[in-house]
């Protein structure tokens, strides 16, 4: 059984990572520490592989060289089952080849503890991923049926459920209506303040620095910046990761950052 990790501890790291995707390095050269308690976002654009160095992370793909460990241990040395009680993964996209309903499609999530006496958790734990998700009203609808949006929840439900002390999120944002999206990186900082260790990739830089405790700002394949977004989100550095000029200006009320894109004006 997997242990709860201390508040502040390294609970997965990357040591000189790199990914590549055939003859094309993806990564180069990551280190990158993901503690119990914070949220982390991956940030950066598109190609500068945040979600690369997340399937990483997960065991999901291989390292060219360098090393990835959970929990204390290589990520190669965990049998499957027990990895799966360690973290829990959101794809970009979920698709089901069966039409299942919601509830199942979250009862899903439940599978790695089948067999321990974490199962008797089973229906709590199902409940209150729906309804920390807003799904529970159309648990019986079967999940080819939902929008996207509705699909983004369900399998945000589904980590949920699963319990994983890390949890790994690829912009599950993506789809969401503002409320939703407002919704989902609240759930993020609700796990880690319960102590979970949480990753997730966001492209709206405005909800990584509303929510995340640290940023790693990504760029060609390696890792420009990791620090508290108040520290790192510049605008020089902004400007030049995403070629797109920048201000960063502070919220007035909460002071955290506003990254606004200098637009030229209209006639």
């Amino acid at each position: 059984m997997p242990r709860r990790p201390a508040t502040g501890s390294a609970f997965a790291e990357a040591a000189g990572l790199r990914v590549r995707h055939g003859a094309h390095e993806v990564l180069r050269g990551i280190d990158l520490t993901v503690r119990a308690g914070e949220v982390l976002a991956l940030v950066g654009p598109n190609g500068a592989g945040k979600s690369t160095l997340l399937a990483a992370l997960a065991a999901d793909l291989p390292a060219a060289s360098g090393s990835v460990r959970i929990d204390g241990r290589a990520v190669g040395d965990w049998p499957a089952p027990d990895l799966a009680l360690r973290r829990s993964v959101l794809p970009q996209a979920a698709a089901l080849a069966f039409p299942f309903p919601v509830e199942d499609v979250v009862r899903m999530g439940r599978a790695p503890w089948a067999g321990t006496p974490f199962a008797d958790s089973d229906d709590r734990l199902v409940a209150d991923a729906m309804a920390a998700t807003e799904v529970t009203d159309f648990a019986a609808r079967p999940f080819a049926a939902l929008s996207g949006g509705e699909r983004a929840r369900v399998a945000l439900a589904r980590v949920l459920a699963q319990a994983a002390p890390l949890l790994l999120l690829d912009e599950p944002t993506a789809a969401l209506d503002l409320r939703h999206q407002e919704l989902v990186l609240r759930i993020c900082r609700e796990r880690a303040a319960a102590g979970d260790a949480v990753v997730v990739v966001l492209h709206d830089l405005g909800l990584a620095a509303a929510y995340a405790d640290r940023v790693a700002v990504l760029h060609e394949g390696r890792i420009a910046v990791d620090g508290p977004p108040a520290e790192v989100f510049e605008d020089g550095l902004l400007s030049r990761v995403y070629r797109q000029p920048v201000e960063v200006l502070a919220h007035p009320r909460t002071g955290a950052p506003l990254v606004v894109p200098v637009r030229s004006g209209r006639s």
